[in-house]
């Protein structure tokens, strides 16, 4: 993942709500969940949900399949998991400026 892929994701990520909702498909697990579902365990009507699974999409860490007569969600693992090794590859990698960093137990490097 490059940097600029992994600021979208951060970004879409940076909100309560949008937080919440794609922690709640990555417990639905592969399955997923229905937009109605979706908005109830987290907690928000459904059109304001709608607004927030439209920038996790345009990220690309949700995706949506037409189920019958129903929208499912589901994280896209595989996004996540980029994201991850970004981060992970990338925490205790930096310029000079960050040599404490690098040496910090905060990471586990």
């Amino acid at each position: 993942m490059d940097q600029s892929l992994a600021v979208l994701s951060l970004a879409a990520l940076a909100h309560p709500v949008r937080l919440e909702a794609f922690r709640a498909l990555v417990v639905a697990g592969r399955d997923g969940l229905a937009q109605k579902a979706l908005a109830e365990a987290v907690g928000v009507g459904p059109t304001n949900l709608a607004f927030h699974l439209k920038e996790l999409s345009a990220a690309g860490l949700v995706t949506q399949a037409q189920v019958g007569r129903f929208v499912m969600y589901r994280a896209a693992y595989e996004r996540m998991n980029e994201l991850l090794g970004y981060l992970t590859e990338s925490c205790c990698a930096g310029p000079g400026q960050v040599a404490a960093a690098r040496t910090s137990d905060a990471c586990g490097c």
